[in-house]
């Protein structure tokens, strides 16, 4: 039965299941994931990995791996980012590589940041992979492929308190044509993300941040997080989506340079689904390459 069952899942049409974002968890680590304006907004060099793999024992389940390296320049006035993005869901997979720019605008406490990013998007589904009912289904018979290019634009306010984004990272829907039939590839998401710092004395810090997803044909999705940071290097936290799915995630640094994060992610769920757990794992690094770089650890 479980066999059929994710077959049938397997075999939902291309426009449903490849127009949605990968979901990720620790969008403080890496913002630039969802908003170009992060690009070099901390003044200094970051290099971040990082692995995703959702619902793990299903087969076919998401797993998402990304790289991204970006840094200041022209004395922190702007920065620049590459993102490289692998997703892959069952026999489908989203391929993607985009470079970001941004520009600062620096004011007394606040810093105000405005990017956009430009990339190539390549699906492809494998049908080789299904366990197909009818192997002379015509629909069933070849590799589908499409690539687009793809535009994107956000903006960030940002102090050592608080910062507040509002981003499209991919402004066009995609859609291409395979023997006569129409495929959306993409459908646009809107993002708005914020958090606040408050200092409960020289050691400790509480940090709740909300991330707002936005996408056509689905509810928006909301990701509440409360995390606890000690010394600015180490960080425990708890997160929701929706209140559908619950999960912990812990943070450290290591002489102030390499970073490693980790999530554990469940269902609400008390049914068989919650059997289903997700494992997210990044590992970063900052340096501080150029002259006119910041070496002090930020509070985002």
């Amino acid at each position: 039965m479980k066999k059929f069952l994710v077959t049938l899942f397997m075999a939902i049409p291309i426009a449903a299941i490849a127009q949605q974002d990968p979901l990720y968890a620790q969008y403080l680590l890496n913002p630039a994931l969802i908003n170009p304006a992060w690009a070099g907004l901390n003044n200094e060099v970051t290099l971040v990995v990082a692995y995703r793999t959702q619902w793990v024992g299903l087969e076919g389940q998401p797993e998402t791996l990304y790289f991204n390296a970006g840094t200041s320049l022209l004395d922190n006035r702007a920065g620049a980012a590459l993102l490289v993005l692998n997703d892959r869901i069952g026999n489908a997979t989203n391929q993607e590589m985009s470079v970001q720019f941004a520009y600062k605008l620096r004011f007394e406490t606040v810093t105000f940041a405005f990017g956009m990013q430009a990339g190539v998007q390549a699906f492809d589904t494998d049908h080789a992979a299904l366990n197909i009912l009818d192997a002379g289904d015509n629909a069933f018979r070849s590799t589908e492929r499409g690539s687009r290019m793809n535009i994107g634009a956000g903006m960030v306010l940002k102090s050592d308190r608080f910062f507040i984004g509002v981003s499209v990272p991919r402004l066009m829907p995609s859609t291409f044509r395979i023997s006569g039939q129409r495929f959306r590839l993409y459908n646009q998401h809107f993002y708005v993300a914020g958090g606040y710092v408050h200092f409960v004395n020289e050691h400790l810090r509480f940090r709740p941040s909300v991330v707002f997803r936005g996408v056509k044909g689905a509810p928006v999705s909301v990701d509440f997080f409360a995390e606890v940071n000690v010394n600015a290097m180490h960080t425990v936290g708890v997160f929701t989506r929706n209140l559908n799915s619950y999960g912990v995630l812990l943070q450290t640094m290591v002489r102030e340079r390499f970073r490693f994060g980790y999530v554990y992610e469940m269902p609400a769920s008390s049914s068989a689904a919650s059997a289903f757990n997700t494992h997210e794992i990044v590992l970063g690094m900052r340096l501080a390459v150029f002259s006119f770089q910041e070496r002090a650890i930020n509070s985002f």
